[in-house]
């Protein structure tokens, strides 16, 4: 899946004060929750892209246990996302319930891998039962089919408008409209999600801390300022329920979005 989405004339947001400076912009567009799929790195990829890529291949080819992923979860993950995968909006952690299964595979491989940053998930995957390929498809089968308990925290509502067009124009061609992703699953859902998550992740990829994903998107983010990261965040976070899911079952009998 390669994203070579371009815009051939210039953006228009339609701003009721537009700013002069960057508005204009003729990149490729998508936006990522935690990280990039697969597909977002660069044709020199570096060694340790490589190895992320061949570990997640190696762990999707593994028949999936949703229960030994309850199990799992409950012992390594949900002291911080929560009991329920709600998430905790006041540490900017995420929710992780219904996200998609092929994502959350990916991310355990890039966090194991150490192609995103986060001192916290770097020692959880190196110290606890997710260091094996077989505890990552076996959480993400369970969590993909945990159902969303509570609406995520939004942010003031003060620019929704504008949060609406940047997705809209920059963001849906890869996420869909419905921002629940595409439909090969590598791309993350963005409903139900916490403002402040949407805002810090937005941040870190404009300060170029994501390694796995594509240099023109980080030059796009990093043209805007922080009202617009603010106002995208804020539209997302008020996308509630599970918009347009892509269920299929895999040979192991699970069925995941």
């Amino acid at each position: 899946m390669q994203l070579n989405l371009a815009f051939e004339q210039p953006v228009n947001l339609d701003r009721t004060q537009d700013k002069s400076r960057v508005k204009a912009l003729y990149v490729p567009i998508t936006l990522v929750l935690f990280a990039a799929s697969s597909s977002l790195v660069s044709q020199a990829a570096r060694p340790s892209e490589q190895a992320v890529d061949h570990a997640t291949q190696q762990a999707l080819e593994l028949d999936a246990h949703p229960k030994r992923g309850a199990i799992e979860f409950r012992h390594s993950c949900a002291r911080c996302h929560g009991a329920e995968a709600q998430g905790d909006p006041d540490h900017a952690i995420p929710a992780l319930a219904g996200q998609r299964f092929r994502y959350i595979v990916r991310q355990l491989a890039n966090f194991s891998g150490g192609e995103r940053d986060s001192a916290i998930m770097q020692r959880v995957v190196a110290h606890t039962g997710l260091r094996e390929p077989q505890s990552w498809v076996d959480i993400a089968a369970y969590l993909n089919n945990v159902k969303v308990s509570g609406p995520a925290q939004p942010g003031d509502g003060a620019r929704v408008d504008l949060g609406q067009g940047i997705f809209e124009k920059q963001c849906a061609s890869c996420h869909r409209a419905d921002a629940h992703g595409d439909e090969e699953g590598f791309i993350p859902s963005l409903r139900n999600q916490h403002y402040t998550y949407l805002v810090t992740q937005l941040q870190k990829l404009a300060e170029g801390s994501r390694h796995n994903v594509d240099e023109d998107l980080v030059r796009f983010w990093r043209g805007l300022d922080d009202e617009d990261v603010r106002a995208t965040a804020d539209y997302l976070s008020r996308l509630s329920g599970q918009g347009r899911v892509h269920k299929v079952l895999r040979s192991d009998g699970t069925a995941v979005d």
